[in-house]
């Protein structure tokens, strides 16, 4: 083991050597929030700050990208009796009223759950089961195995799963940051495959790497944007091998084109963006959440999108680091988030406060 980690630690230093001979300065960006926790954690932010490479993070993070408006439908639910079962990131995430951890201390049954499985046994225990799910093409599928797989009739899903193109579409398109490579997930490529990616590449495109979650995968990741930028490709690579096959998973694929339909949906930070979401198809109606319980949602409170002084939006979008919010470490931090940034351990916000100097 000691061996091994000498070498990752020589070839760190000369992937390093390589960007800092290239002699340019880039501005990537990457839609994973396990990414950012890898370059902050292990230092590689201020080394390739030093070879010139500054890299930003954009919507990435699920819990982040969740709009306050889905957490208020989880609450309305959960006021109303229903138990709602979650993922223990979005607990905390903060609405102008409360949050889910709020009304579970209330009396409300709120759940916290690791996978949609934990999900499906509990619901043998209440009367009313109401799964929040969250998460990309990573965890959506998942979602749709349980939904295609007979649930009991009191199981229902309230959909929040987002689809990762239309939102790199919308980054395109507004324009607000220059990027000149993107470094795309992993974990999503294994599911998408490569074509998925390939209307971002070409002439009028940029440079894309699709990246691991290891320290030399994204050193790696980032020298492969890098000769491309300098030798004047934009293509879709594939640094994953190990993992990513091009064709991705058809079977997980297929999952979810039975199980979900694509919807227009807004993103935090982000306008309404088409077809940017999953919601639980008409032939499982009676497992969809929202139709089940349409007549509670009705009541459900109208909120503003962002709590006052919270700049997550900005931070989703690459505008803004997350140093650069004003309330940053001072009336905003995990203890006391002001937004789902602080919240997930996915977040810019979070990753930065956990590991700043």
């Amino acid at each position: 083991m000691k061996d091994l980690r000498y070498r990752d630690e020589a070839m760190a230093k000369k992937i390093l050597a390589r960007l800092r001979e290239m002699d340019l300065r880039l501005r990537f960006m990457h839609v994973c929030g396990t990414h950012q926790d890898t370059l902050v954690r292990f230092g590689l932010e201020r080394m390739l700050a030093e070879a010139g490479i500054t890299i930003g993070q954009g919507p990435g993070c699920p819990v982040c990208v969740t709009t306050t408006k889905e957490v208020v439908e989880a609450i309305t639910l959960a006021r109303a009796g229903v138990t709602i079962t979650v993922f223990g990131d979005m607990m905390a995430v903060p609405t102008p009223i409360g949050s889910l951890a709020d009304i579970k201390a209330e009396g409300a049954d709120v759940r916290v759950v690791y996978s949609v499985e934990d999900a499906l046994r509990l619901s043998h225990e209440v009367d009313r089961m109401v799964f929040m799910a969250i998460g990309f093409e990573t965890t959506s599928p998942s979602t749709a195995y349980a939904l295609l797989n007979d649930p009991p009739k009191n199981f229902s899903v309230l959909s929040c799963h987002r689809l990762l193109p239309p939102a790199l579409r919308a980054l395109f398109a507004m324009g607000e940051v220059r990027i000149d490579g993107l470094i795309q997930p992993g974990h999503v490529a294994t599911i998408t495959g490569l074509d998925v990616f390939s209307e971002f590449a070409g002439p009028n495109g940029v440079p894309q790497v699709v990246t691991g979650f290891e320290p030399l995968d994204l050193l790696m990741g980032v020298y492969m944007l890098a000769k491309q930028v300098k030798e004047g490709r934009s293509e879709v690579e594939n640094e994953y091998r190990r993992v990513v096959r091009p064709e991705g998973n058809p079977r997980a694929r297929e999952l979810l084109e039975r199980a979900f339909t694509p919807v227009d949906r807004a993103w935090r930070g982000f306008p309404v963006l088409p077809l940017s979401a999953l919601e639980v198809s008409e032939d499982l109606a009676e497992h969809n959440a929202r139709l089940v319980y349409e007549n509670v949602l009705k009541g459900a409170p109208v909120v503003k999108e962002d709590m006052g002084g919270c700049r997550c939006g900005e931070v989703l979008r690459g505008i803004i680091r997350s140093e650069e919010c004003p309330a940053f470490g001072k009336g905003c931090s995990p203890k006391r988030p002001m937004g789902p940034c602080m919240v997930s351990r996915e977040g810019s916000c979070n990753i930065s406060y956990r590991y700043r100097e």
